[in-house]
């Protein structure tokens, strides 16, 4: 397998606003109820990963499939490079011996820019990265990720003074000593609220001006969805980029700022070598729920050829319960792929718009 992890395609990185996506470690909406017309329409199919060697042998339109990811860190590490190629090595298997290779790009629109020159055929990225591949690089959204059975998450806002965002109670802990307030999290039931916008009435507190440590502009739960959160508010800051979801906590969480942005719950991230994370961030908003982040195709494939890459993945992620060990779940903590509900990425489309009207 080849393993590239620097491009000259990936020139403009974070310095162009053109609408990517995050990653989703999470952490996105996916479904079973897709239309005719969509994509998805390539679920049902006798073509695929069971047809070995006939499979391998019925894409015809590339020579080679490059895999474009982008890196949980500013640059990837030895591990990640080992689970991707895995990760390559399972798609290859499925698609009877088919080359398949994996990019490391430095941002979510250096492997949009690959998929335009023609360098990466599948891009994994955030929903609305998945919606500016569709727009910018002709890409077709063809699988979504489930992560612990959901295809959707949130954005989860944090702070280091919760004397200030939480609002009316003292926040509370969950099993693992995360704190939360403004009712995001139910300490008697123990249970975590409803996906969806929580603790705005804290948000507009944020005092005009305010910096606040976001993802990176080609983050949906770093980014897009706060800030059209923000926006709708009528809440004006001063979006700094940390590079990252680990990045944008330990930015607050070592007091650089006073809040911040990432997926939920990406404090477990740096727990090993923060053990008090969890207390000294308090989550106290949510935006969304954001459609899971998945897997987009260029155009140089046929509609036969979509049938045979979505059956391919499914072979080994349809069941979604894969967990450590399993490459996918190694790469990105995929539990398991569906193909792809376009009606459901309309929310990450609609973001895409309302931004590219500004």
């Amino acid at each position: 397998m080849r393993m590239n992890t620097k491009s000259a395609f990936a020139l403009a990185s974070v310095l162009t606003l053109s609408l990517a996506a995050c990653a989703g470690d999470q952490d996105d909406v996916a479904g079973d109820d897709t239309d005719d017309d969509d994509v998805a329409d390539v679920e049902d199919t006798d073509n695929g990963a069971d047809g070995g060697e006939d499979a391998a042998a019925e894409i015809e339109s590339v020579d080679s499939i490059t895999i474009g990811l982008v890196p949980a860190t500013d640059s990837a590490t030895e591990a990640e490079e080992e689970n991707a190629e895995s990760l390559a090595e399972q798609l290859s298997e499925s698609l009877g011996g088919f080359d398949v290779d994996i990019f490391f790009a430095d941002s979510y629109l250096g492997v949009i820019q690959g998929m335009q020159s023609g360098d990466v055929q599948l891009l994994m990225s955030g929903p609305v990265g998945m919606i500016q591949a569709e727009d910018e690089a002709g890409g077709t959204p063809i699988l979504q990720s489930l992560r612990y059975g959901a295809d959707t998450y949130v954005t989860q806002w944090f702070t280091n003074d919760p004397d200030t965002y939480c609002l009316d109670d003292e926040p509370v802990a969950n099993d693992e000593g995360f704190l939360f307030c403004n009712g995001i999290f139910d300490e008697e039931s123990g249970e975590l609220a409803d996906y969806g916008p929580m603790g705005e009435d804290a948000l507009e507190l944020i005092e005009d001006g305010t910096s606040v440590a976001f993802v990176e502009e080609g983050s949906a739960s770093g980014f897009y969805f706060p800030q059209t959160q923000l926006n709708e508010l009528g809440v004006e800051v001063d979006a700094q980029f940390a590079g990252g979801h680990d990045q944008a906590v330990e930015a607050v969480y070592n007091g650089e700022f006073t809040i911040g942005t990432s997926f939920d719950d990406a404090r477990a991230n740096i727990v090993d070598d923060n053990p008090d994370v969890g207390e000294e961030l308090v989550v106290f908003a949510w935006a969304g729920p954001i459609p899971n982040d998945g897997i987009v195709a260029s155009d140089e494939f046929t509609d036969e050829e979509l049938d045979i890459l979505v059956d391919a993945w499914l072979s080994f992620a349809e069941s979604g319960d894969l967990d450590e060990g399993d490459p996918l779940y190694d790469v990105y903590e995929i539990n398991g792929l569906v193909p792809a509900d376009e009606e459901a990425l309309d929310v990450a489309r609609q973001v895409y718009n309302d931004f590219g009207d500004q």
